[in-house]
């Protein structure tokens, strides 16, 4: 635990050498910045988010809650700006029917219909921070969810589902671009959100809730998706990953092939264009919301919804390289026309 954060602390630290190197280097501050990318963070987080103390960090328990404060407790250190007022948190809750019907919803049509019967709430939090961009009216936001299914006392050994690659690789990528971008000094021309969201696995419960209540929603230009990003589907191609984009939106392709040419990044990307996006992860909420879509995955894996989703099974390497081209082409659609 101590090394963890001592690891984050020394990062945070050597930010604002970030700008005084690229002056010397004659390079760009947001070049710059993708050395602050790196593996030692990656493992920070994924290994204490996937560690068997948070116990599968399943939405609605403390071990969910306990993740969040890790995660406001990171995005506090680097001195991000909270979304909401003075909280990084936006708590919300989630309705269902009895407990033999396990269905959890956060619309307000059913919601209403469930508190007149019997009936279960659970409650969660998304975790969200911002930097202002120069122009208040256009939006990009980047997100993971951080919730996983928790444990099951009645499996025969290993009992807690970890969820390193599904999905702490996802979360470790908002938070290390996060930090890439503040380290910058820069201010985007859009404003970006950084969101961590909650209860995925129930539903998409997290950004529906926030996509349905975010005031300024309508001025969401795009939105960037991780959910599994750590792992081979491929194994003998250890550098493949999956990058999904609405058909409209090819320059998010031309973009991610030039900076992984410019900056040598060991990726083998698989391009797939598609006009629908309305399931699957986070980012269909933001879909049906009318945003544009960029979803990084590296596939599927045999571990998935196992115990066996252990942080010793991550890909470090492809994972922090996927990382970083997600932060050149997230600081593009921040700053550039498309």
């Amino acid at each position: 635990m101590n090394r963890i954060f001592i690891l984050l602390l020394a990062l945070f630290v050597t930010l604002p050498a970030v700008q005084l190197e690229a002056k010397k280097k004659k390079t760009t501050p947001e070049q710059q910045a993708l050395t602050t990318i790196n593996r030692a963070t990656a493992e920070a987080h994924v290994e204490f988010l996937a560690s068997d103390a948070l116990k599968g960090r399943e939405s609605g328990t403390p071990d969910g809650y306990i993740a969040g404060e890790y995660l406001i407790s990171v995005m506090k250190q680097m001195g991000a700006t909270p979304l909401l007022g003075n909280s990084f948190a936006q708590p919300f809750e989630a309705y269902s029917p009895e407990w033999k019907r396990a269905g959890f919803t956060v619309l307000p049509e059913n919601v209403e219909k469930l508190k007149a019967k019997t009936h279960r709430v659970a409650k969660m939090r998304n975790i969200l921070a911002k930097i202002e961009g120069k122009n208040p009216n256009e939006i990009v936001v980047v997100g993971a969810h951080y919730d996983h299914l928790g444990y099951d006392p009645m499996l025969v050994g290993d009992k807690i589902f970890n969820g390193a690659d599904d999905n702490a690789s996802g979360v470790q990528a908002v938070l290390q671009i996060l930090r890439a971008f503040l380290a910058t000094g820069v201010q985007p021309e859009r404003t970006v959100i950084f969101a961590l969201w909650d209860g995925e696995e129930r539903g998409l419960l997290g950004s529906t809730y926030f996509t349905n209540n975010f005031a300024d929603m309508n001025k969401v230009k795009a939105y960037m998706n991780f959910d599994m990003i750590g792992r081979n589907s491929i194994e003998e191609r250890p550098n493949n990953f999956k990058f999904l984009y609405l058909t409209k939106d090819s320059i998010y392709k031309e973009w991610t092939l030039g900076d992984i040419e410019k900056n040598a990044l060991s990726l083998e990307p698989e391009f797939i264009a598609s006009d629908d996006f309305s399931g699957g992860s986070d980012q269909a909420p933001f879909f049906k919301a009318g945003t544009s879509i960029a979803w990084y995955q590296t596939g599927a894996q045999p571990d998935f919804h196992l115990p066996t989703d252990e942080a010793e099974r991550i890909n470090w390497d492809k994972m922090v390289e996927i990382t970083k081209a997600a932060y050149l082409c997230l600081w593009k659609m921040a700053n550039n026309a498309f």
